[in-house]
């Protein structure tokens, strides 16, 4: 009888275990099911982010450096580069599309490192992250297979805010770590560079965007977006950027974000960018036509609280005052040697309705004595 329970309680002990174990999976794959079935939340990302170039070939109006760096991924040698321009011209976006083409997401990390400005560059960040990174060996093949450079690339972006301490460090170190290590300078002003490290470049200049490309590209993003964009409002748009890309695609998020499900029209345009509408422009120049000072001082003390910046009025009457055919030259010599004066009082933090009224008088006291 003993023999016979206890064949009875193993029986019934493997028939529970086994009950147990194969629920236990059951439950795995519920958990799991139920895990793959959440929906994702799309975060909201910033324009310039979402519709940045991720191969070389998508960068616009940079034909010599896209040249360059395709023959350079094809598997020619790589340079140190030095990328200047102004602002928003596809620098940063160019190097960082090149790197994901070279290394791939997977090396991405590990091959690539970027400082910014809004890093500390003095020379103890050179000494210490940029050399230890760059005495580092890198292998010549992807995880996948695929031959990859065998170097590692360091960016530095705004690099013309380095030291000149940092600089001098930096100059020895791409000389010494050459095998392994590729340097991307970018910098907005290639003076501010000291000339051992532009020597050690092949320097490329980015040019301002022509009007043509950034209005397609606005166009493109619109289409994607769902956003309905008057011609005349995207053409301002491309107007006050001044071959901006960048500004040019924040500008038109915000305005998409003012006027959700709606028509962006002229005037959203200038209450975004803060451009002054010409018909004040005229209002101003017509008071300088009549030598009344009392006038003046009203019309520029109403133009102030309308919220308009100094710096802005002082560029677009720069700018109308240069069309105008009927102001001789001497004239406008004087006028524009005031506005000079004038626009570096404001930057050191005069007081805006003194320096307008400052450089109004000027314009005044032209006029009336043609």
């Amino acid at each position: 009888m003993s023999n016979k329970q206890g064949k009875k309680s193993t029986s019934l002990a493997t028939k529970t275990s086994t009950s147990t174990l194969s629920t236990v999976p059951a439950t795995k794959d519920l958990f799991v099911i139920g895990k793959r079935e959440k929906p994702k939340i799309e975060r909201p990302v910033p324009w310039v982010e979402k519709y940045r170039p991720k191969k070389v070939s998508d960068i616009a109006y940079q034909d010599e450096v896209i040249a360059v760096l395709n023959k350079c991924i094809s598997g020619s040698d790589f340079p140190n580069l030095l990328f200047y321009g102004p602002p928003g011209t596809g620098k940063t976006s160019t190097i960082l599309a090149a790197a994901h083409e070279m290394f791939g997401s997977d090396l991405y990390r590990d091959r690539v490192m970027e400082l910014n400005a809004s890093d500390e560059r003095g020379i103890s960040v050179v000494r210490e992250k940029v050399i230890k990174f760059a005495q580092l060996s890198a292998a010549a093949k992807r995880p996948d297979g695929q031959p990859c450079p065998h170097f590692k690339l360091i960016i530095l972006d705004e690099c013309d805010s380095m030291t000149k301490a940092a600089q001098a460090a930096l100059r020895r170190t791409m000389e010494r770590e050459s095998k392994t290590t590729r340097f991307c300078l970018i910098c907005n002003y290639i003076s501010r560079i000291i000339e051992p490290i532009t020597s050690r470049c092949a320097k490329f200049r980015f040019k301002p965007l022509h009007t043509d490309i950034i209005e397609q590209r606005l166009q493109t993003i619109c289409a994607e977006e769902n956003v309905n964009c008057e011609k005349d409002a995207i053409v301002e748009l491309v107007k006050c950027t001044d071959g901006d890309m960048r500004k040019a695609v924040t500008f038109l998020q915000s305005v998409a974000r003012v006027r959700p499900n709606e028509t962006v029209t002229l005037a959203d345009v200038h209450e975004i960018t803060g451009i002054i509408p010409e018909t004040v422009i005229d209002q101003l120049v017509q008071v300088c036509h009549t030598p009344s000072y009392e006038k003046l001082a009203t019309t520029v003390k109403n133009v102030l609280c309308e919220g308009y910046a100094a710096h802005q009025l002082i560029m677009q009457l720069h700018d109308y005052l240069l069309e105008q055919m009927s102001i001789s030259n001497e004239e406008k010599a004087v006028i524009f040697d005031k506005i000079a004066m004038v626009d570096g009082c404001l930057l050191d933090g005069a007081d805006e309705y003194l320096q307008i009224m400052d450089l109004l008088c000027t314009v005044m006291q032209q006029f009336c004595r043609s």
